[in-house]
């Protein structure tokens, strides 16, 4: 018997154990002072891996369109949550992380007519009031194809969101930095002021509302 590829392990003994349907679930933009957090739940076929799935964070710009575009086209569900900033500074940016991930498996079903995963790994954390199983692994993304396959859909999805709203709040330089904290958007947000996708509770922001 072949030894189970490194980023398949835990998806190996989640079949193991009797599950089959197994999604992972990671979420982008838990740090940036603007636009929201998004999240991405991914049931992958084993039976056709994606080349070259990692940690977003260890690929390339250009690297992770290419494989969004494979796993979107390849992978048996993808389902995406959004919670935009204002929700953010309601809730806090943990319970809105949390509430993107929730979304994102409710999406699944939709995305893939019906498929309901049976078994959950999820980047870090775990979802209260979940009824699928599931299990937190630390690091996750860079352990996990299908949580690395959902961090990539995550990334990409909110790295386009924030280009859209370059174009719809100029001066800020959302289509490079993406929201982060950069020297330059800190700059910014002190001359300019807040925009509407700012986050308005994060230090670096609110000392600058009205």
């Amino acid at each position: 018997m072949e030894p189970t590829p490194p980023l398949w392990e835990y998806e190996s003994r989640a079949r193991a154990g009797g599950a089959r349907l197994i999604a992972g679930v990671d979420e982008a933009g838990r740090g940036p002072l603007a636009g929201p957090v998004v999240a991405a739940a991914v049931i992958l076929n084993p039976n056709d891996p994606i080349d070259g799935v990692n940690d977003s964070k260890k690929l390339s710009a250009r690297r992770r369109e290419a494989l969004f575009s494979e796993i979107q086209a390849r992978a048996l569900a993808v389902g995406v949550g959004i919670v935009a900033s204002e929700e953010i500074d309601r809730i806090n940016i943990y319970q809105a992380s949390l509430r993107a991930m929730a979304q994102a498996v409710e999406m699944l079903p939709a995305a893939a007519e019906g498929l309901v995963p049976d078994h959950l790994l999820v980047d870090a954390m775990t979802i209260p009031g979940q009824m699928i199983p599931q299990q937190g692994i630390i690091k996750g993304d860079a352990k996990s194809a299908s949580i690395a396959a959902a961090s990539i859909i995550a990334k990409v999805t909110r790295d386009r969101l924030m280009v859209h709203y370059d174009g719809l709040y100029p001066g800020y330089g959302f289509s490079g930095h993406k929201g982060y904290p950069t020297v330059s958007h800190k700059e910014a947000v002190q001359r300019l002021g807040p925009c509407p996708i700012h986050r308005r509770s994060f230090r670096g922001v609110k000392e600058f509302c009205d």
